[in-house]
């Protein structure tokens, strides 16, 4: 379907959801990416450690008259750097996980997402790579989980696929669609993020992370519970004085 009405983009602006690649590798599939989001309204976009650098000749060849996307996008060494400054963050995937999250669909997330937005909020929805999607790693500093309900027998989508699928679904929602969201200020993921160092370094210190040969998986699955929580930034001061204070009586013998 082809056609662009400039007079009636004006009309689309407003706060809207933060799209974020994670190791994309083609800049074909980054360009087509940005077309869709455009379709649909979407402008923010960031990427991390794209494989081919940034900027890439092909992302711009491809995204065409999306050209406005890239040329405001921001680029992130790691996901945490991307997500930092967001309140809410979901991860898309098609294969089942080990980690215990909130599992939504497209339609789901984008209303939750709206209404969050609605209240000031800042939403963003991970993508992981063509080949092999996100890590686990990626996976554990998500809110929730968007699972779009596809074949069993054939689940893989195309990057821009998702891409569009989750933007059409954005711009489906209307205003009597919104979902009613409890209206407590929930703690930004870069304070998620210091208090999983918290957590890390003191149960270090305990010696919780034992054996040696499980403490990788039992620290994924600790930034995953601290990021399936919907804490406020009270709840994470109180978790930060709780850890200072078992250090405390350890000193005290």
């Amino acid at each position: 379907m082809s056609g662009t009405d400039h007079n009636a983009q004006p009309g689309w602006d407003g706060p809207q959801p933060v799209i974020v690649l994670v190791d994309p590798q083609m800049g074909e599939n980054i360009g087509a990416a940005a077309r869709g989001m455009l379709n649909f309204g979407l402008e923010h976009m960031r990427l991390v450690n794209p494989r081919d650098g940034w900027p890439n000749p092909a992302a711009t060849a491809t995204a065409s008259g999306a050209a406005k996307v890239l040329d405001k996008l921001g680029v992130f060494d790691t996901t945490a750097q991307a997500v930092g400054d967001l309140d809410y963050v979901y991860a898309t995937t098609a294969r089942s996980r080990d980690l215990t999250k909130p599992v939504v669909t497209p339609e789901t997330a984008m209303g939750q997402a709206r209404a969050m937005i609605g209240e000031g909020k800042k939403v963003g929805v991970l993508f992981g790579p063509e080949r092999a999607g996100l890590e686990n790693s990626d996976v554990a500093q998500a809110n929730a989980i968007i699972s779009v309900p596809v074949n069993p027998g054939f689940a893989s989508l195309n990057l821009s696929q998702c891409v569009l699928l989750t933007a059409y679904e954005w711009r489906r929602q209307s205003e009597a669609g919104q979902i009613e969201m409890p209206d407590i200020e929930q703690a930004a993921q870069h304070e998620i993020d210091a208090l999983y160092a918290h957590f890390e370094e003191r149960l270090d210190v305990a010696g919780f992370f034992f054996p040696e040969t499980k403490a990788a998986s039992m620290k994924l699955h600790l930034r995953n519970m601290l990021s399936r929580m919907p804490l406020t930034p009270q709840d994470v001061q109180i978790f930060h004085g709780m850890l200072r204070q078992f250090v405390r009586w350890k000193t005290r013998g």
